[in-house]
């Protein structure tokens, strides 16, 4: 990798205006940085450490100098005897040096970011299964990803805790895709990333607007629906070309926005004929969905094997995205039909169907309101149950949105743990019960998933009428964050099997 001097990353500094002060750096301004960090427990020999974070400590800077810091980046002077550069803001300076440092990998790949409420991961991973059909039949390799599930580049492959990383963290991302030999990378853009300038210096091909929909409002995260909303609109200045959806709120704002600040905008619908991907004639078989859609130069038939009826719409943007990417049409039906977002819409059921659970990853007003209308009108005659929580201290709306679907819908409801954090899990439950029993009085607060799941599959078992548990929230997780500790815990699919197993064990003809 190309190594740069002192001087070039303080030049970058200068031309975007981000420096303070330089303090005794006149003698390293041609050393060279061997490494970039913001870590002080992931440090070499010379190199150049950014001092990130409200919860930040000088001992965390004296400790990276033992392991071989020279200079290092901040907002404010530590008592420490090494050269430093004074910065106006640490996140924006921390996105201009990892570009720098990784050579700018985006520039040599192509970058597709997917924004919106609801559909991110799946449109994701829609995206991701078209073009790795299209690199499989050229023999090329395939598609980097980072999402709110997991992040794979050729190199790294774990499970994420956030939806989009650091701004280091993705240039790393990219590069190790680039020199794996990978030409897309598919990632979601999360409205936090946007609002505290994560992806500035990420430049997208493609960016897809989804939709929008009140979330994510609290003091640690938007103030107010328009703060959420114009971080998601920020993408739109780093595209080339846009592709909104004109079937959500607020799409003729959201388009107007996006032909100002991209260089082209593409439309898209499931209901309107008007735009320049369209689907029509939407219907069921079984399973699968069948549905038509109208391109700018071909009209065609599409299945998708993966639940919900709303998932047209994803699939839509993913025919759009990689439409512009000339994909093959053929390539993207196969692509689209095998297409599978680990933890969304996974259906399990019993060898006699008298019970499927769908795990799902839906945790907000417009994604529950998705789900809980289409499997009505997928699974009708089952009673529905639904199991699920919210996050502590954060998404406060949710607990009122969420109480309010379900139990607008569902026959029963367990309300559950969901990443409670600092938050007591019982006050989390007892505030979305407050909603839900406006609607039932059939829910029940147990904490834990595992019991939950289970206690829902040993009732189902003796009603008359068949039942569909969603299961809603985790999806493939493994871990539950309590306090500030991410705990290792069984996933929602996992305590989906064990339990459908053993009604079928007790079924055995």
């Amino acid at each position: 990798m190309k190594k740069y001097t002192v001087k070039e990353y303080i030049d970058i500094l200068e031309k975007n205006s981000e420096i303070k002060e330089v303090i005794g750096c006149d003698n390293i301004l041609d050393k060279e940085v061997n490494y970039l960090s913001y870590n002080s427990k992931e440090v070499i020999e010379n190199t150049m450490f950014i001092c990130k974070g409200k919860s930040f400590k000088l001992e965390y800077l004296k400790e990276a100098i033992k392991a071989g810091v020279f200079v290092y980046i901040s907002e404010e002077k530590y008592d420490v005897d090494i050269p430093c550069i004074l910065v106006k803001d640490i996140i924006l300076t921390l996105s201009s040096l990892s570009a720098l440092y990784f050579n700018y990998p985006g520039e040599n790949i192509n970058v597709i970011g997917v924004g919106g409420t609801k559909g991110k991961s799946t449109t994701t991973y829609y995206i991701k299964s078209i073009l790795d059909e299209y690199s499989k039949a050229m023999n090329k390799k395939d598609t980097a990803v980072i999402s709110s599930i997991d992040t794979y580049d050729g190199v790294e492959n774990f499970e994420s805790h956030i939806t989009t990383p650091e701004s280091y963290d993705i240039q790393r991302h990219f590069f190790n895709a680039l020199n794996s030999g990978m030409e897309n990378v598919v990632m979601e853009v999360s409205s936090q990333a946007l609002k505290y300038n994560r992806v500035k210096d990420i430049f997208f091909d493609i960016g897809i607007f989804m939709n929008i929909s009140e979330d994510h409002i609290s003091d640690i995260e938007h103030k107010d629906f328009d703060d959420y909303y114009n971080s998601k609109l920020k993408m739109f200045k780093n595209t080339k070309n846009a592709i909104v959806n004109m079937d959500a709120d607020l799409a003729e704002n959201t388009y107007n926005v996006a032909k100002r600040d991209s260089k082209r905008v593409y439309t898209f619908s499931t209901t309107k004929n008007n735009t320049d991907f369209y689907a029509y004639n939407i219907k069921k078989d079984g399973f699968n969905t069948i549905f038509n859609v109208h391109t700018p130069t071909y009209d065609s038939e599409f299945m998708l094997t993966m639940p919900g009826l709303f998932n047209v719409e994803n699939a839509v943007a993913a025919i759009a995205a990689t439409y512009i990417l000339n994909i093959p049409k053929d390539i993207v039906k196969a692509g689209l039909k095998i297409a599978r977002s680990s933890g969304r819409m996974e259906v399990f059921h019993t060898k006699d169907m008298k019970i499927i659970i769908l795990v799902d990853y839906a945790h907000n007003k417009l994604s529950f309101e998705k789900l809980f209308s289409s499997v009505k009108e997928e699974y009708e005659g089952r009673r529905i149950v639904s199991i699920f929580g919210c996050p502590g201290k954060k998404a406060l709306l949710r607990r009122k949105d969420l109480g309010t679907v379900a139990g607008m819908y569902s026959d029963f409801v367990y309300i559950v743990a969901e990443d409670p954090g600092a938050e007591p899990v019982i006050d989390i439950s007892q505030d979305i019960a407050n909603y839900v029993k406006k609607y039932t009085n059939n829910y029940a607060l147990i904490e834990d998933r595992g019991e939950a799941i289970l206690d829902a599959v040993l009732k189902a078992e003796k009603e008359e009428k068949p039942t569909i548990i969603l299961l809603t929230g985790k999806g493939r997780e493994t871990r539950q964050k309590y306090g500030t500790e991410y705990l290792p815990c069984m996933s929602d699919v996992e305590y989906t099997e064990k339990y459908l197993a053993e009604y079928d064990d007790r079924h055995k003809s």
